[in-house]
């Protein structure tokens, strides 16, 4: 018996592949202001990160990945990257709906990135 061009994947081609994502159907009001509040948080330490290591020089950023990053790439261009990637990752992670990490790293970053650049930059 030959297969036709409408047969479906399963007698064609054996087993099919199961579908391990399956997008909600439902928005999430939390998911959508926990990820807004985390690429705002990566805007604000992005910037905050780049003044102060302008003002006061690479050694004051704690981060020893981004401080090679920015030694072989510049400082600007290092810290889109590293801002566009950590931004790009939390997307990804909202869509696979995880809101409860993007949270927890929102809180990290507002604790461990934005107040110390606060702190150092303003007061």
């Amino acid at each position: 018996m030959a297969a036709s061009a409408c047969a479906t994947p399963a007698r064609v081609c054996g087993t099919p592949v199961p579908n391990v994502w399956n997008p909600s159907a439902r928005r999430s009001l939390f998911g959508d202001v926990v990820l807004v509040v985390f690429l705002l948080a990566q805007c604000f330490d992005g910037v905050f990160t780049y003044v102060g290591v302008t003002t006061f020089g690479v050694s004051v950023e704690a981060n020893p990945v981004l401080v090679a990053l920015m030694a072989a790439l510049g400082q600007g261009p290092a810290l889109m990257a590293a801002k566009l990637l950590a931004g790009g990752l939390g997307i990804c992670l909202h869509l696979r709906d995880v809101h409860g990490a993007i949270a927890l790293l929102t809180l990290f970053y507002l604790a461990a990135a934005i107040l110390p650049w606060t702190v150092l930059l303003f007061l």
